[in-house]
């Protein structure tokens, strides 16, 4: 099995196979890759067009086809011998709670050090980030709390939003997030369908009727992302039209999965740090050990996005 993950993000596309090749299509030209070096096509362009030659192919080379809209996975088509991956899903399903404590540590620890890094963004020499600074670096189970409770009070007082509280249905600063991490999790669950993992097998959060644990799990040390571009939006606009999820709004805050950054010593975008994150995961459910997954922490003197 491949591991290369083609995206088709083109407004319209076109696409079929020819002499076992991947064709695709759009406005701008034509472009072609072997369907033996692809794991998965993740579609979201709006208005693609699929031959049923490709459909036929895929299947004989064992392609996933993953189709969304607005982003969001809502059909994944498998080959017969990819419709379960036996050897991955029983590793995935009898980790040991040892590794899956481990797995969840490792996530948690950069999900804490990338909200100490906005922080010293935003407040560098306040108490507080030092505060955070303490905490990030603590070994308590309630560290990811604790850390969560220190940066939204940065976070708001940066932005002098007065009584603020993350919550889903509370609004205001809450809709601009919710709506970001939505696109993460899009992102993050395309990429665990196209690697064969199931997102109902989690590490940590609770199994839930329609929801999407593992996803959820490994997208916390991205968060930091949506929350930097949602701070620099509200940053420089005025308190009325700061807080409404515009069209305006959406193209801005999705522009978080194309900012590069640094992974492992190379300069991705984070579509392809998250993709980096979940091929070491997989890697680690194989092999029982947490050694092959490393979550994005980051390293850089300058976030995406700053100025």
């Amino acid at each position: 099995m491949s591991y290369h993950i083609v995206s088709i993000d083109a407004p319209e596309a076109d696409l079929t196979c020819r002499n076992g090749q991947l064709v695709c299509s759009t406005k701008t030209g034509t472009r072609q890759l072997p369907l033996e070096d692809i794991a998965a096509i993740v579609i979201t362009s709006f208005s693609a067009r699929i031959h049923s030659h490709l459909f036929l192919e895929s299947a004989k080379q064992g392609v996933a086809l993953i189709i969304c809209e607005r982003f969001q996975p809502v059909s994944l088509l498998l080959p017969a011998c990819r419709s379960t991956d036996t050897l991955l899903t029983r590793k995935h399903l009898t980790l040991s709670p040892a590794v899956r404590a481990r797995l969840w540590n490792k996530t948690i620890d950069a999900k804490c050090a990338n909200q100490l890094a906005l922080a010293r963004l935003i407040a560098p020499d306040s108490n507080a980030t030092k505060n955070l600074e303490r905490a990030s670096r603590a070994r308590s189970a309630r560290k990811e709390g604790g850390c969560a409770k220190i940066f939204w009070e940065i976070f708001a007082e940066g932005l002098r939003i007065e009584g603020f509280a993350r919550g889903r249905k509370l609004g205001g600063l809450n809709d601009l997030l919710n709506y970001g991490y939505a696109v993460l999790l899009s992102t993050v669950l395309q990429k665990l369908y196209g690697f064969g993992l199931d997102p109902t097998v989690g590490i940590s959060h609770a199994i839930r009727e329609r929801s999407s644990p593992l996803a959820y799990d490994l997208m916390e040390p991205f968060r930091p992302c949506v929350d930097w571009r949602v701070y620099q939006w509200i940053k420089d606009r005025s308190h009325e039209e700061a807080f409404a999820v515009t069209t305006e709004f959406r193209r801005w805050v999705t522009g978080f999965s194309l900012e590069q950054v640094d992974y492992l010593g190379l300069d991705l975008d984070i579509r392809g740090v998250i993709e980096g994150v979940v091929r070491g995961f997989r890697q680690s459910v194989l092999h029982e050990t947490v050694r092959h997954y490393r979550p994005w922490m980051w390293k850089n003197s300058k976030w995406g996005g700053s100025s």
